[in-house]
């Protein structure tokens, strides 16, 4: 595996967490490419950690299929295919669904603001077509529904399988989909606003579950 030049390591103190994520934002981003084989050595010699944070961290790789793991054999970043896509969208959906509708009654003026201001960075990320910086705003964005909510097991399955998703979000947001999110979102902060928790759900779950696929 050719290993990925000018990243500094994580420094030893931090958690098994920050490992997972660093691996999975590499195969996300295409650091790491699919089909290339996985080898713990050579990661945590990258990582700057010992072997055993890395394991732990493609095993649950494996659970959100961004890795395929062969006892014995190898370890290789997955091709995912479209109903891995299907899958995770469904799920990601429900979860946002949720979240939205468990935080519309807790959510404060300055969440509110800081909703618009993400929409606002979207807006301008779109226009100028920064896919990068529209993912951030986008994260941004539905990330406060999500820890308003403090529901612990959404947030972990969101941490999971939303990965999946990064491939088919760069698609929408490099494309005239991007600006009909912009709509979507305006209207996700009218209706939270206005203590509309049903229909906010619903517009969460829309604009997760628009998202295309390869083949849509």
């Amino acid at each position: 595996m050719p290993i990925p030049e000018g990243t500094p390591s994580i420094d030893r103190r931090l958690l098994r967490d920050d490992v997972f994520g660093r691996l999975r934002d590499a195969i996300v981003d295409g650091v790491l490419a699919p089909g290339e084989q996985l080898r713990d050595g050579e990661l945590a010699a990258w990582l700057g950690v010992s072997r055993t944070p890395v394991r732990e961290a493609l095993l649950r790789l494996a659970e959100a299929g961004l890795v395929v793991a062969r006892p014995g054999r190898s370890t290789t970043v997955s091709t995912l295919d479209l109903r891995d896509i299907r899958d995770a969208r469904d799920v990601v959906a429900a979860m946002h669904e949720v979240a939205v509708r468990e935080a519309v009654d807790s959510l404060t003026r300055s969440d509110l603001e800081a909703m618009r201001a993400a929409n606002h960075r979207f807006r301008t990320a779109v226009e100028r077509g920064d896919v990068e910086a529209a993912l951030r705003a986008d994260d941004d964005l539905h990330g406060i529904p999500v820890a308003v909510a403090a529901n612990r097991a959404l947030s972990a399955v969101l941490d999971q399988f939303t990965p999946v998703l990064r491939r088919a979000e760069r698609l929408r947001f490099s494309s005239l989909g991007g600006r009909a999110s912009i709509t979507r979102h305006d209207d996700l902060i009218r209706l939270c606003a206005a203590g509309d928790a049903e229909q906010a759900a619903a517009v969460a779950f829309d604009t997760w579950h628009t998202l295309p696929t390869t083949e849509e």
